[in-house]
Formats: structure tokens, sequence, C-alpha cells
């Protein structure tokens, strides 16, 4: 079957002041939608491929016809990264984890305001379009930044980075432009307020 784009799981105006509702809507609705599209394009008549689900499909990349290993691996990624993402983003969120995940952060970085100084870092030092991950790699807590619409998922050999992640942040300019500018850095800075720790936590179970 062919992927479908995902609802967004609140309003598009939900996590004003922090992300804009007119950055949502083209984000999701046209950005977004347009991976989703173009996956399906390539994909399209091989039910081998289509049979997977999205993170099957970029988690083995070496299985795709190397025609279209490209399309498969920028706008399955892409696909891929922003359904991950707008689960962990919500209204009325923000603060700090708390239980198992707030005690492995702090002992991986020393603690929440350490954890979130080294992963703005790793955002913005990203040179161009890419994304900065929270991985559960071999059971400990990693920070870890990929290019474009690369994804942990697709291992060290394709995309530098591996494990499993649990949190993701979006840092290409369309996710940010409209209200920030040229700010990537105050753009991150925002996003805390908006992060859904209890989701995080629920990908570091799954990933535990």
């Amino acid at each position: 079957m062919a992927y479908e784009l995902p609802p967004l799981p609140y309003p598009k105006n939900a996590l004003e002041p922090h992300i804009d509702a007119q950055t949502m809507e083209i984000h999701h609705d046209k950005h977004h939608a347009a991976y989703v599209t173009n996956v399906n394009k390539a994909i399209a008549g091989k039910a081998d491929l289509e049979s997977k689900s999205v993170e099957q499909l970029i988690g083995k990349l070496d299985a795709v016809p190397a025609d279209i290993r490209g399309a498969v691996r920028n706008n399955g990624g892409g696909h891929a990264n922003h359904s991950f993402f707008w689960k962990l983003l919500g209204p009325k969120a923000g603060g700090a984890p708390s239980g198992k995940l707030a005690d492995e952060i702090k002992a991986a970085f020393g603690g929440f305001d350490a954890f979130k100084e080294k992963f703005e870092a790793a955002a913005v030092s990203r040179f161009g379009s890419g994304w900065a991950w929270l991985v559960v790699n071999h059971g400990k807590l990693e920070i870890v930044s990929t290019a474009n619409q690369d994804s942990p998922l697709m291992g060290k050999a394709v995309s530098g980075a591996e494990g499993a992640p649990i949190l993701g942040v979006d840092v290409w300019e369309h996710a940010y432009y409209l209200k920030y500018q040229n700010r990537r850095a105050e753009y991150l800075k925002a996003i805390w307020n908006v992060v859904n720790w209890a989701g995080v936590a629920r990908n570091r179970d799954a990933a535990k």
C-alpha cells in the first residue's frame, strides 16, 4: 500500500508562539506531503518495497535498486523523519524529562542543561540542512546529527550515525525560517518549550 501523509496530532497553531501556524502548514502540508508523493512514485510497482514500513525501507537501503536508491533515501527519509518529528512536539509540553529518561540524560551528559547545550551545539553546527538526534546506541544515550533527510536508522555507513532515535529535531531552514530567519540557534532554544518528553520516554523504553 502507498504511504500516506499522517495528520498532525494537534492544530497547526497549537505550538505558537514557538513555532508559528504558517510554518507548520507549509512544513506539513507541502514539504512532508512532497516526500510522501515522491517516495511512493519511486517504489511504485515494486511489491517487495511497497510492503515495507518506511522505517524498514530506509533501514535497508542496500536492498533498494540503485536507480531509485537516492530517491528513496531522500524522500523515504523525509517521510520517516517528519512522521517521527510531529509526534515529539505538542502544546502544553516542554519542561524537563522525568523518571528513567531524566536519570539517563544526567548520567550521559551531566544534567539536563548540559544535554540541551550539547544537543543545540550538534544542531547549530550541522552545515546546511539536516537533523539532530538523541539516540540509544548499544544501550547508551548519544547525540548525533545527520545531513539532509538521513536518519540513524540508515546506519553509520550511510548516514554517519547509528542507534535508535528517540528524539529528532529538524534544522532544515523550512522548519524555522519564516519566524526565525537565519537565527537557527534561537529556534533551537524555543523548541524545548514544545518537546513532548512523554513521547521521548516511550521511544526510549521501546529502544531499550
